[in-house]
């Protein structure tokens, strides 16, 4: 994955509505097959919390289907990035511990793969208006720029690749 650059608010004005229709056809959505299995199926005790779940269940999938499918529309450009981009740190953080002794000890891909990470996060945070831990990942930045500069590493992002994760 390589980190683009995005409009924010063409991104959050985007997210926003995926969010909203999301939450319309998920409410509607399990309202209306709930209703219709209540009316095709009475249920002899009057409870009808498994009709109210089913409902629910065969409307989000249908939501989690439909996302996939429109997933790579124009429209969802942006918010399918971050997406992904989510999905690559949270494996990348998932092994954040070997990867930063790693980079104590000198290996050129964990500086690469921690680079990334941080740029990452520097980009989904201000995509998201996340300023408070800004001040924190400036200063794990300029710690990993004194390593690098120590064993004369040139820092890029786009040297990442996520088959680099199997090492660590």
């Amino acid at each position: 994955m390589q980190l683009i650059e995005i409009d924010p608010e063409r991104y959050r004005k985007r997210l926003n509505k995926v969010i909203f229709a999301c939450i319309g056809v998920l409410s509607i959505g399990s309202l209306a097959i709930s209703q219709l299995l209540i009316l095709l199926i009475p249920s002899p005790t009057g409870s009808h919390f498994h009709w109210n779940l089913l409902g629910v269940a065969i409307t989000a999938v249908s939501v989690f289907i439909i996302l996939s499918k429109l997933r790579k529309h124009p429209f969802f450009y942006e918010v399918s990035y971050v997406w992904d981009l989510k999905q690559a740190l949270n494996k990348i953080n998932r092994r954040m511990k070997k990867i930063e002794s790693a980079a104590q000890r000198g290996d050129h891909v964990a500086m690469h793969i921690l680079h990334f990470s941080y740029c990452g996060f520097r980009q989904l945070w201000q995509l998201d208006n996340n300023t408070l831990t800004i001040n924190h990942l400036t200063h794990l930045e300029n710690k990993l720029h004194e390593l690098a500069e120590t064993h004369n590493v040139t820092l890029d992002a786009t040297l990442y690749n996520p088959s680099q994760l199997a090492s660590y």
